[in-house]
């Protein structure tokens, strides 16, 4: 007689999984993606399944509120329970600890230092710093404030922060340097990142670093998070810092992604 170790058939029962459940998951990623409200047939070929069965799992995922109907159009949407759950998932997200995660892979990946910064009353603030395997001539403590318009994650925030936020800041950093940098040269930088999505300074701060930086945005926050990769302008070839900053560009938006913002 052959016996089975208890233990394999919970392994195996966990790498099954229960199948229902992740069909149901195909149903609401479909709602994700939609952007709104969408028909039975349009949730059906999003998830890739017959629309006789994703009826069925809207039938159950409405009954626990997850999902809703409009009576008028027929429209399907997420339900009353799933906002709750939604909104209780970013209560409970630490977002400097998830950039912070992302920004420390990248590090890895990179072998360069890599810096995370939010928004303070004065200026961009640095609230991680992750060294790289490149020796840097600089140290740069956690708590310190970054000038808005010479480091590149200044730059991010000066482009992507409502200009009422930086506006005080900005006007300090301006006096005495208000033909280097006129209203129009300010329009254009504004416009030139967020259009390209990143920001590449040399020396901008320290003689001899070049700096490219990214914002990282949450769910229904308009005040993002910059993740900024410092490396010796010795390295900064035109090849190195174009596979640095694709690199930049993968782990924002993955780190964007999970804190919940639709791009």
């Amino acid at each position: 007689m052959t016996t089975t170790d208890p233990r394999e058939n919970r392994e195996n029962g966990e790498r099954q999984g229960i199948q229902s459940v992740e069909m149901a998951m195909r149903v609401l990623l479909a709602l994700e993606t939609g952007g709104g409200a969408l028909s039975l047939s349009a949730i059906a070929q999003a998830s890739g399944m017959q629309p006789s069965k994703v009826h069925r799992y809207l039938v159950s995922l409405g009954r626990i509120g997850l999902t809703s109907q409009d009576p008028a159009s027929g429209l399907y949407d997420f339900g009353a329970a799933m906002r709750r759950l939604g909104a209780e998932s970013l209560r409970r997200t630490n977002e400097v600890a998830v950039a912070s995660g992302h920004a420390t892979r990248l590090r890895d990946r990179t072998g360069h230092s890599v810096n995370l910064a939010v928004w303070g009353d004065r200026g961009p603030i640095v609230v991680s710093w992750a060294y790289g395997t490149r020796p840097l001539p600089l140290t740069v403590r956690v708590g310190a404030t970054l000038p808005l318009l010479t480091s590149s994650v200044g730059q991010v925030f000066l482009a992507h922060l409502p200009e009422s936020l930086t506006d005080e800041v900005l006007g300090g950093e301006l006096r005495g340097k208000e033909a280097d940098w006129p209203a129009e040269r300010l329009t254009a930088t504004r416009a030139q990142i967020r259009e390209q999505g990143h920001v590449v300074t040399h020396s901008g701060v320290i003689p001899g670093i070049v700096s490219v930086a990214a914002p990282v945005f949450a769910a229904n926050d308009p005040l993002p998070l910059a993740v900024s990769v410092v490396l010796p302008e010795s390295l900064a070839t035109p090849e190195h810092l174009a596979e640095v900053t694709g690199e930049l560009h993968d782990t924002v938006a993955a780190a964007s992604h999970e804190l919940g913002h639709l791009s």
